[in-house]
């Protein structure tokens, strides 16, 4: 463990059906830098994870969405999945968190379908980005430009493709959230 992200407090978004890896994989390396993850979610008790199309394990839900203020936390990870992003969408507190990250310039990261939340919060427009291919249109549509590069930074936004992304995905969210320290 180091301290790079020492005290830096971490939202991570998910709804039910939330792409397991893309969650797991880079709350670890946010935990071993030092920060403090926190699961928020609309889920009451428990959140669940995803293997592609197969359920996977159930997590704690340590902030209830309902509760949960852009003031309490330093930056935000928004995992992917399909159902996830898509069930966060029909959420307007989601929504609002994400506006809320984006209007406070607080770090963001997202990976693979994550971006769709971005999209519903008004957070792409000018953007460059990456995401799950399918997602293309969706963000070119928003006002995004696309890329297919396994991590990509534009300010305070990170976005990665797919879990294959992962270790650059980690690298790159350190990287960014670290930011967020020395501003602090």
């Amino acid at each position: 463990m180091t301290d790079t992200l020492k005290d830096l407090k971490v939202a991570i978004l998910v709804a039910d059906g939330f792409e397991q890896v893309e969650m797991t994989e880079p709350r670890k390396a946010l935990d071993q830098a030092g920060a403090k993850t926190q699961i928020v979610s609309p889920m009451k008790g428990q959140v669940q994870g995803w293997n592609h199309h197969d359920k996977a394990d159930k997590f704690p839900v340590d902030v209830a969405l309902d509760g949960a203020k852009v003031e309490d936390f330093d930056a935000l990870l928004l995992p992917g999945g399909v159902v996830n992003p898509d069930a966060l969408r029909l959420e307007p507190k989601a929504i609002a968190l994400v506006k809320a990250f984006a209007d406070a310039g607080k770090p963001i990261a997202a990976i693979c379908h994550g971006p769709w939340t971005l999209i519903d919060a008004g957070a792409v427009k000018g953007k460059q980005m990456t995401s799950w291919p399918s997602l293309k249109n969706d963000l070119s549509s928003a006002g995004a430009r696309w890329v297919d590069q396994e991590a990509v930074v534009d300010g305070q936004l990170l976005t990665s493709r797919n879990p294959k992304d992962i270790p650059a995905f980690n690298r790159e969210m350190v990287k960014l959230f670290a930011g967020a320290v020395a501003h602090a």
